[in-house]
């Protein structure tokens, strides 16, 4: 297995959460560090822990955690001092934001949203310009302390706009964002505003590194980006803006060797489990523990256990169920509402099952230590874990490592994102009362040897993967994708690369400029006859041909009779159909290709399919091609179906031997083999002698262009994509004014 972080290019570790780790508490007039709980302070105490004890590089002994204050200044210095593992950082964010922003739009929107409670959800405007309000406050803060070879790790829903925030003041930093809980799907997300969902999602891909619990919320996420915003993704890698963006699943460990270790050889926990035991009469516990929340989904598991004793009235006296609750929120109305609800139902269980020297349900609501928690995870014949929706639950996780002489049986909700690690366990419906009955009583009833096989099965694999790995696998993500976003560089064209283009072009006394239309010289339309100049672009191309030592060839897919209906009076050279059709000033068409249209017959069947099948698609007859169209569609639909499509259609073409697929921007065009933009640019080049050479174009199609060009020629792409153009310009309004520059410098 590979060492933990055996490889890295950074120097430190900025993490970044909502709260910091610690506070300061005063007992007796002394200040003592509290830790806080939760999944994440965990796994990086472990990792912190682990990488001290191995003398790991001075990355791992300089951490700086970065989350909201809760302390004053001065108990933070004491905190700092007190501890060697972090450098923590406070960031003050004032009640009043507080409120709206954890309270609001955190607490009482996306937690309900992302859990799969729509019916709680809570829609205010302030609360999201609170959200906004609190990320730029972390923004501000964090711009006072990164370092350019800073790896920046963001967590949790809390901060969802940060990555893209600091994406835009730092272009070239390292980020990293990962999610703590699920991710929902397509259909719940799409319940959010649409300025707050795209927000939310712009935010998030502003990390080059996007990483989940599971490869379900990681597939949510890319379909939901696809549908909403229209990128393209491919192998898990979203194409945003100029950036690739990798989304992946990394499963959250534990420290197995931690928990394993402890339940095997520690005295303190040996006395815990013993003094346990003691009060136990020999009877067999089902253990659970949670953090107070609706997500996990406790009045379905006491009603479940409640039918157990009704349908197996034979573990009657036999079995106590240990239910654990953390508190948590416990200031939300709602919160104390559902306390009050368990306690309820643990009291009426009690009430009707329990005797003078026995009762069902042992309920706790408190934290407990670490020596507790492990002699109870041990002791426990069943682990019940019954949550309606969770991110990971390490508490799964954690139960199966200290498992060493009770070989317990974990009972684990479905709709929890360990599920999908810990196949050997008796995955349930949290819903299904009798499905979680029948699955104590074969908990209680398993054999020992199925028991320990499958136990050490589950063992062997958290112990393989652990926190250790997952922040290792993300770290090595960001470093393989930092690679492909260099090979994608771009070279954009700055203020002193366009003043040294523009001089060149000054001194040329022959010149020859290669326009694109669609996406260069005007911007995308959702039908493509609305695609039309507007004056200003004819007024910038009747003075750039009206110097004679000018020479522009719109060079373009679109068919004649556009072209000729808005350039045909003109000094403008034509070239249509990716170069099917030729026209110079005043003169007619000329056909470049066989005229033959046979081939249409097999193809327009194949499209027609395809109309039928992607809504909002339509199918544009030129003379030399046929092009499908899906810009309007679902982009999800429509990156599926011409994949699919040009697969089809590229084995007809091998049949026919005649016939080229040309992928443009949201279009597949079938036409004639033999020709395209780059052999009618270089034919066109070949009948003159220019000394400087120009071509812009914004897709697939104007690479030929490109690549067919003297070296020396001068080729932009328009858009921040890797292309063979030499330079990029970052939209199509840049082309307005890269053309206005050609045009002053003869002035």
């Amino acid at each position: 297995m590979m060492e933990p972080f055996s490889n890295h290019h950074f120097k430190r570790i900025v993490l970044v959460s909502y709260r910091l780790p610690f506070k300061a508490t005063g007992i007796d007039g002394e200040k003592i560090v509290e830790q806080s709980s939760g999944g994440l302070v965990s796994a990086m105490l472990s990792l912190s822990e682990k990488m001290l004890a191995q003398a790991a590089g001075e990355i791992y002994k300089n951490i700086i955690w970065v989350g909201k204050s809760e302390n004053t200044k001065e108990e933070y210095d004491f905190i700092n001092r007190s501890n060697d593992r972090f450098h923590l950082v406070p960031v003050a964010i004032g009640k009043k934001i507080n409120d709206k922003y954890y309270g609001g739009f955190c607490n009482e929107l996306i937690w309900p949203l992302f859990h799969y409670f729509p019916s709680l959800l809570v829609f205010d405007e302030s609360y999201f310009e609170n959200y906004m309000a609190a990320n730029r406050i972390f923004a501000d803060k964090l711009k006072e302390i990164v370092r350019p070879d800073d790896f920046i790790w963001v967590h949790d829903y809390h901060l969802f706009l940060l990555p893209g925030l600091l994406r835009d003041v730092f272009p070239f930093a390292n980020i990293g964002y990962f999610l703590h809980i699920p991710f929902p799907s397509f259909e719940l997300f799409r319940i959010l505003p649409r300025r707050w969902r795209e927000a939310i999602l712009k935010g998030i891909l502003g990390a080059d590194v996007v990483g989940f619990h599971t490869h379900d919320y990681c597939q949510y996420f890319l379909r939901t980006v696809s549908r909403l915003l229209g990128y393209e993704i491919s192998m898990n890698t979203v194409s945003f803006e100029d950036r690739a963006v990798k989304v992946d699943s990394f499963p959250l460990g534990i420290d197995f060797d931690k928990f394993n270790a402890a339940a095997l050889n520690s005295e303190e926990i040996k006395e815990e489990r013993l003094k346990i035991l003691s009060n136990l009469k020999h009877q067999k516990v089902i253990f659970s523990i949670d953090r107070l929340d609706y997500s996990k989904g406790f009045i379905h598991r006491l009603t479940a256990f409640e039918y157990f004793l009704e349908i197996y009235p034979e573990w009657i006296e036999k079995i106590v169920f240990n239910m654990v609750v953390i508190p948590s929120r416990e200031h939300i109305f709602h919160y104390q509402d559902m306390k009050r609800e368990i306690e309820a139902a643990v009291g009426r269980i009690n009430g009707k099952y329990s005797s003078i020297s026995w009762r069902p349900i042992i309920y706790q609501y408190k934290s407990l230590s670490f020596k507790e928690l492990v002699a109870l995870y041990d002791i426990s014949s069943v682990g019940l874990l019954t949550p309606i929706r969770d991110g990971m639950n390490l508490v799964a996780k954690e139960y199966i490592a200290s498992q060493v002489s009770e070989m317990g049986v974990l009972i684990l909700s479905e709709m929890a994102g360990a599920a999908s690690e810990l196949g050997e366990a008796i995955l349930i419906n949290p819903t299904d009362k009798k499905e979680v009955a029948d699955a104590l009583n074969r908990a209680l009833t398993m054999r020992l040897r199925e028991k320990t096989i499958l136990l050490k099965r589950m063992q062997k694999r958290i112990k393989n993967y652990t926190v250790f790995s997952w922040a290792d696998d993300f770290f090595e993500s960001m470093i393989t994708i930092k690679k492909v976003q260099e090979k994608r560089k771009v070279n954009l064209i700055s203020p002193s690369l366009e003043s040294e283009i523009i001089k060149n072009f000054s001194w040329a006394e022959r010149r020859v400029i290669f326009i694109d239309y669609d996406g260069t010289l005007v911007p995308f339309a959702r039908i493509p006859e609305f695609a039309v100049p507007d004056a200003e672009t004819m007024d910038q191309l009747q003075r750039l041909t009206g110097n004679q030592r000018n020479t522009v060839v719109l060079i373009s897919g679109r068919d004649r009779n556009f072209l000729e209906e808005w350039f045909g009076s003109g000094n403008v050279h034509l070239i249509a159909e990716h170069g099917a059709f030729l026209k110079t000033p005043q003169r007619e068409w000329q056909r470049m290709i066989d005229p033959d249209q046979s081939w249409k017959t097999v193809i327009a069947p194949v499209l027609q399919r395809y109309l039928d099948k992607c809504k909002g698609s339509f199918v544009e007859d030129k003379f030399s091609s046929l092009a499908w169209h899906y810009r309007n569609s679902s982009m999800e639909i429509g990156f599926i179906l011409a994949k699919e499509l040009r697969e089809e259609i590229r084995m007809l073409a091998s049949h026919e031997n005649k016939l080229q697929v040309l992928e443009g921007d949201k279009v597949i065009e079938i036409k004639r083999a033999g020709y395209n933009k780059g052999i009618a640019a270089l034919n066109f080049i070949s009948n003159a002698e220019f000394d400087c050479i120009i071509a812009l174009g914004d897709d697939r199609t104007d690479e030929d262009v490109f690549q067919s060009l003297p070296q020396d020629s001068i080729t932009i792409a328009i858009g921040l994509r890797t292309s063979l153009a030499k330079y990029n310009l970052r939209n199509q309004l840049e082309v307005k004014h890269f053309i206005e520059q050609l045009i002053k410098i003869d002035a």
